[in-house]
């Protein structure tokens, strides 16, 4: 079952833990006067997900479904979303709008440029474009103006059963899990690119204070301070194998 908690105010994280892959898969409510889903879950858990959303408002009355970049987890039940908020529209990366949501949607997806920004009512959004950061080359990232807050996507991904929001550290976390990573067979599902740090700086300059993880505890605080040695991490981890 998802559980749904207020990360920050009108931001919702819901979430469903998954034993196999010792994950959880979270998912961003944001009430506006145009709600916005970010992420949609895999088809399997979009029952519980919709479930929980209800607890809160009404799916039917969502107006953007928004994801990160072009996986099952970030929009695999887009079109169970589509099929039940008739008013919705697909949001990503003007790569993964054209390149793929455009495809596999049900309804055409607004494609979003890099610094663009919108409104959903009272929160003021801008995209960033990320390629490879942390990897495919379609992603991209959302930052709230008003509140600070960061849809970060896979950016600080974390295993075991974490709390919805910690205000310590989750960088550790996230190095614990790329480290192990790195000897399955997942190996290679982090990327360290030439432009790497810069794209990071750029939104650690952003001085989030609140940041919005697909995998594992939100984070509350000094977000640019998490962002940076997130980096480092990628660096230290990633970097040697990216000049072999």
């Amino acid at each position: 079952m998802a559980r749904i908690e207020e990360i920050a105010p009108r931001i919702y994280q819901i979430s469903t833990y998954s034993e196999q892959f010792d994950l959880h898969f979270n998912q961003y409510l944001i009430l506006d006067e145009e709600p916005m889903l970010y992420h949609t879950g895999m088809r399997g858990i979009f029952p519980g997900v919709r479930d929980a959303m209800k607890t809160v408002m009404d799916p039917a009355k969502l107006r953007w479904i928004a994801s990160s970049h072009f996986e099952a987890d970030e929009c695999g039940a887009l079109n169970h979303w589509l099929a039940i908020a008739s008013n919705a529209e697909p949001m990503a990366s003007l790569v993964c709008a054209n390149v793929s949501l455009n495809d596999f949607a049900d309804r055409s997806a607004r494609a979003l440029g890099d610094g663009e920004t919108f409104s959903t009512g009272q929160f003021q959004w801008q995209f960033l474009s990320t390629p490879e950061v942390p990897h495919a080359w379609d992603a991209g990232h959302l930052f709230e103006q008003t509140q600070r807050t960061m849809l970060c996507g896979d950016i600080f991904t974390q295993e075991n059963k974490r709390q919805a929001l910690v205000e310590d550290d989750i960088v550790g976390p996230s190095r614990d899990m790329i480290v192990r990573y790195e000897s399955t067979p997942f190996k290679g599902g982090f990327v360290y690119a030439p432009w790497t740090d810069a794209t990071m700086e750029r939104l650690a300059n952003l001085n989030p204070t609140t940041l919005a993880t697909m995998h594992g505890s939100a984070f509350r605080g000094d977000g640019a301070k998490q962002l940076r040695e997130m980096a480092a991490v990628w660096r230290e981890v990633l970097g040697a194998k990216a000049q072999m």
